[in-house]
């Protein structure tokens, strides 16, 4: 029966939750262990002198996905989360004053384009169109199904996108592809942008990433009214009601396995430690932290043999500001004058550069709660290179220092007197806390075509027993993704554990 099958969950990230909830509704019995003391992962929130952050994403596309969870398990969606669509879903500033708004409505959006660049409406509806073409031929292959299972792999969809192979545009970079739709640097920048949601170089990643703007142009941009961390909370819920029980506090020392059958966990509570025995084992852990931490089989770590690229990492400055900002909105990025050359310093010099671009999140634009009256939360994150054991103390007080000098320059707002409460992660201390390989936030970069390919499958081919979701597994990193990581890894535990 299916209620004896015992199943372990390693991290209560979105996508472990999910899957985790999943199951229990199936029946199996489901133990989640999180070395913090509450649910989240990466996606998480701390409180500072009366300001409340998220840490993690900020913001919510396929909200589908979402819905379709709560719904599968027989709850109302509207009963946990609450949905906010935003009118603009991004703003972005330009060192010559440029500021353009990127509407939720495209009509809208493609006509600011117009107004503000070189670029014609039209060029941008067509790019949009161009973008969704790629969603339609494989979405349905590479994001809501395992890559690994044989039925998918050889069935009518995936036939359909290989005779079309090039519609998807894997041969060409992001950017390449981008200068075919676009004749104004600035058009190419704002697209060239959606490399870095799964931290990677529009000047490397494959032209078929920039299904993104489809995502989020054409099938809308989201918050949750309560502040992202809301979402995590709900799932957390949804996942206690099904019967899934979270041991939090709880560090997971090591996967124990037997001639490659994974029989059980090895785990610390305090200065207890214990051996709980299991019938299967998800980990929605980094990849590469459950092979050369959990499995110590660092020569069977796949990202190690490939010598694949990590994602890159970031520095993020949480600031409590004082005073109310209308200059700007939700989201918000003031773009460095010479994208390929941060790009390079990223991945190849493996440092920040001198003039990075800055994004900035104020979830007190739609949540007055997340700030004391007359002030906002300020999230503002650069891209940074994985942790290679860089100087990070001293890079903290040089980019502070860049950031706050952009701001004034470009914003002509100087905060350097409003921040009032502020707390600083390095890439190092990313991975010191979510325990990811170098502090890479999504796993391995898309930085060369076959990357999709290469991914971690959600069910190991070595171990017996072991499966993996989350953002360094496949599909990928982002809201939705970890969902359909955990939904189809739930699928395959059901699948090849339920006898």
């Amino acid at each position: 029966m299916a209620g004896k099958k015992k199943i372990a969950v390693i991290g209560s990230g979105l996508g472990g939750m999910s899957a985790a909830a999943r199951l229990a509704h199936a029946g199996f019995a489901v133990d989640l262990y999180e070395q913090n003391e509450k649910p989240g992962g990466k996606a998480n929130e701390f409180f500072l002198n009366g300001f409340r952050f998220d840490t993690g994403p900020s913001l919510l596309t396929m909200p589908f996905v979402l819905r379709e969870l709560f719904e599968d398990l027989g709850e109302k969606f509207e009963d946990f989360v609450e949905l906010k669509r935003l009118n603009i879903i991004c703003k972005y500033f330009w060192d010559d004053g440029t500021i353009i708004n990127a509407h939720n409505d495209n009509k809208k959006f493609a006509e600011e384009i117009e107004f503000k660049t070189k670029d014609s409406a039209e060029s941008v509806l067509k790019y949009l169109k161009y973008s969704e073409k790629i969603y339609d031929l494989t979405a349905k292959l590479f994001l809501f199904n395992g890559l690994s299972e044989f039925n998918n792999v050889f069935s009518l969809n995936a036939l359909k996108t290989l005779f079309q192979i090039h519609k998807i545009d894997p041969f060409r970079t992001m950017h390449q592809a981008n200068k075919k739709y676009f004749i104004d640097e600035k058009t190419i920048q704002l697209f060239d942008r959606y490399a870095t949601y799964n931290g990677s170089s529009p000047f490397k990643a494959p032209a078929t990433l920039n299904i993104i703007q489809h995502v989020e142009y054409n099938l809308g941009a989201f918050v949750s009214n309560m502040g992202m961390y809301s979402i995590v909370d709900a799932i957390y819920k949804l996942a206690l009601k099904n019967g899934v029980e979270f041991l939090f506090n709880s560090k997971v020392e090591k996967i124990i396995q037997d001639s490659r059958k994974i029989s059980g966990l090895e785990i610390r509570r305090g200065e207890k430690t214990e051996i709980r025995k299991y019938d299967a084992v998800i980990s929605n852990a980094d990849v590469s932290f459950t092979f050369d931490k959990l499995l110590n089989a660092k020569d069977e770590n796949p990202i190690n043999k490939k010598n694949l690229e990590p994602s890159s990492s970031a520095f993020i400055f949480y600031w409590g500001i004082k005073g109310i900002h209308k200059e700007l909105d939700v989201h918000n990025i003031l773009f460095s004058n010479n994208y390929e050359k941060e790009f390079h310093d990223l991945f190849e010099l493996k440092k920040c550069g001198d003039d990075p671009t800055v994004y900035t999140y104020i979830s007190s634009k739609f949540n007055t709660a997340d700030a004391p009256k007359g002030c906002e939360n300020w999230f503002v994150m650069i891209n940074a290179p994985a942790n290679y054991g860089q100087d990070w103390q001293s890079e903290k007080y040089r980019l502070r220092e860049i950031i706050i000098n952009k701001i004034k320059s470009v914003l002509k707002i100087d905060i350097s007197e409003k921040i009032i409460a502020e707390k600083i992660i390095s890439p190092a201390d990313l991975e010191l806390n979510t325990s990811s390989a170098r502090g890479s936030i999504y796993g391995i970069s898309s930085n060369n075509k076959y990357a999709a390919f290469v991914r971690q499958k959600n069910k190991s081919r070595k171990y017996n027993g072991l499966y993996f979701c989350g953002g360094s597994a496949h599909p990928g990193g982002g809201i939705p993704l970890v969902l359909l990581s955990g939904k189809i890894t739930a699928d395959m535990v059901a699948r090849y554990e339920n006898d």
